[in-house]
């Protein structure tokens, strides 16, 4: 098996489109795990090799455009990266995906994932993707920036969060919030919104049950200007390596972001890094997945199993997670085998309420995701609040400046 290029000779190809590439060192960490994932695959799959176009052909300007048009013209690989959630609306309705319940059942996965994210993963009674990983937004703490300031605890409430921000930019932390531009701005919100309205209702506005006029609504949209007020001013040409570096570097004593970040503080030398869910979210874990879809008539469909197997398996869960900063989802991995932040995270991830990501894919349709992404950027430069709300209302709506035209298509989450 070579990952990312062609199979050794006489190997069946199974092509997988993943999206992390050789030229981005942002998704090193995500290219190592999918590579990972390849040689457990190779293991367990005799005959058949693992090949990877995005990175294979060398530069594709767009490997997502170019899987949307090979799946219209019924061009499909055996295999593709997705999070599982909002994001898979369209091809499920397009029928490009082959339903995967049977297989759960064969590969025993029924009786190893957490109900709540069995629940989460089920469309309309159907089940679609393999998970290979999850990945939870929490708030990261500098403790020894936290500290000089006198800050020992952790944040329970919104309110006490602002205390904390004003207790740091009182000990000369001039912007003692960290922020990125773009999707790291939503997960931020996103944060605000559910400490503010609870996961019911958190959950009711993206998936567009609930309206966007409450009095509530409001509160929450200010809070949220109020955060930004705590941030780098230069957040929106920020990446969030760049982000996460002035957390690590003592510019800032907080980070809202994926734990993804892990990896990134620890090369930086962040000895004493706290972390906690978003004050106000205690008993939650908003998640957004990695994970891999059969589409409807992949060309080598025993290979596609294969693989789809390897990703659900304890080792596949191992070889992707320890090495991308995200937790297995089977309930029978050992917790030893990952580091401390993982091992609670593992924890949590059977006890907490899981609660979707907008930012991210699992709560929201990729034009939504869009069109509520340019609201915020818009926001970030004119705090206009009526003008957010109006924005992202409309981008939920399917009528933002920013949306394409939705499925009208309804689907019901959760119950197999």
């Amino acid at each position: 098996m070579r990952a990312g290029g062609s199979p050794a000779p006489g190997a069946a190809e199974v092509e997988v489109f993943a999206w992390a590439t050789d030229d981005d060192p942002d998704q090193a960490a995500e290219k190592a795990a999918v590579d990972a994932l390849g040689e457990v695959f190779a293991q367990a799959c005799p005959g058949h090799g693992f090949v990877n176009p995005v990175v294979a052909g060398g530069g594709t300007p767009d490997p997502r455009r170019v899987l949307r048009s090979r799946l219209r013209e019924n061009d499909p690989p055996d295999s593709f990266q997705a999070h599982p959630g909002g994001e898979l609306a369209d091809h499920i309705d397009a029928g490009h995906l082959t339903a995967l319940d049977d297989r759960f059942v064969e590969w025993g996965l029924v009786d190893v994932l957490p109900r709540g994210l069995l629940d989460a993963l089920t469309v309309d009674g159907k089940i679609y993707t393999v998970p290979a990983g999850v990945h939870r937004l929490m708030l990261w703490g500098n403790g020894e920036v936290l500290a000089r300031a006198g800050l020992t605890g952790r944040p329970a409430t919104l309110d006490e969060f602002v205390r904390d921000l004003d207790a740091l930019r009182s000990a000369g932390v001039e912007h003692p919030l960290a922020l990125g531009a773009a999707w790291t701005q939503l997960e931020l919100l996103e944060g605000v919104l559910l400490s503010e309205l609870g996961p019911e209702r958190f959950e009711s506005l993206w998936a567009g049950e609930s309206d966007w006029s409450g009095r509530d609504i409001g509160g929450a949209l200010d809070a949220y200007g109020t955060l930004l007020s705590y941030t780098n001013p230069d957040r929106d040409d920020l990446h969030w390596p760049e982000a996460a570096k002035l957390l690590s570097g003592g510019a800032a004593g907080y980070l809202f972001m994926g734990d993804w970040v892990v990896g990134a503080l620890e090369e930086a030398g962040l000895g004493d890094c706290r972390y906690q869910p978003f004050p106000g979210t205690a008993g939650t874990f908003q998640w957004l997945g990695d994970a891999f879809v059969l589409p409807r008539g992949a060309p080598n469909p025993e290979g596609a199993h294969c693989w789809l197997r390897a990703v659900g398996s304890i080792e596949g869960q191992k070889a992707f997670n320890t090495r991308k900063g995200s937790i297995p989802v089977r309930t029978d991995a050992d917790p030893a085998d990952y580091p401390e932040y993982q091992r609670a995270a593992i924890a949590d991830l059977e006890r907490a309420r899981l609660v979707p990501s907008c930012a991210h894919g699992s709560a929201c349709a990729p034009e939504v995701t869009a069109a509520v992404t340019g609201a915020v950027g818009r926001f970030s430069g004119s705090g206009d609040v009526a003008a957010l709300r109006a924005d992202i209302a409309a981008g939920v709506a399917g009528r933002g400046p920013d949306a394409a035209p939705q499925s009208s298509a309804t689907h019901r989450r959760g119950g197999t």
